[in-house]
């Protein structure tokens, strides 16, 4: 599965199986993707290549350690590593093409835009479960 920035200038590679996709509601993934939540997958560092333009990637770190990657010509959210666990968080509205990817589960929903519908069904949770824990759920074949 590939990948590209809004420009085109950054590309990357990720091979596949394909983890399932969460999508978090908590303010700073709000303001860091521009929409009511922001919807990423999050695969093995082993699994993800950068194809072309890494040295336009530019970085801001949160004091908390949140970490944002972007492109430094179109400013789209890039892959980034999710602290120490060996993953990379991908957006996936990145996603070249149409792999049948799902969702696996909404996170902080209890601090969602008061505006955002969330859809029936699933894996719901008020905060997030450990980061440990929500890779395991991603990577399982079932949610339900």
């Amino acid at each position: 599965m590939k990948g590209s920035c809004l420009c085109g200038a950054i590309g990357f590679e990720i091979d596949g199986p394909y983890p399932k996709l969460y999508q978090c509601h908590c303010s700073l993934c709000r303001k860091q993707g521009g929409s009511v939540s922001n919807t990423g997958l999050i695969v093995a560092a082993n699994k993800f290549r950068w194809l072309s333009g890494e040295s336009m990637i530019s970085t801001w770190t949160r004091e908390t350690g949140f970490r944002s990657y972007f492109c430094s010509r179109c400013g789209a959210p890039l892959p980034n590593p999710l602290r120490d666990t060996g993953t990379i968080w991908v957006p996936s509205g990145l996603i070249d093409g149409d792999e049948p990817l799902e969702i696996g589960a909404q996170l902080y929903i209890g601090s969602k835009a008061p505006w955002d519908r969330l859809p029936p069904g699933g894996l719901q949770f008020e905060t997030a479960p450990a980061l440990t824990e929500l890779i395991a759920l991603l990577h399982s074949r079932s949610t339900r």
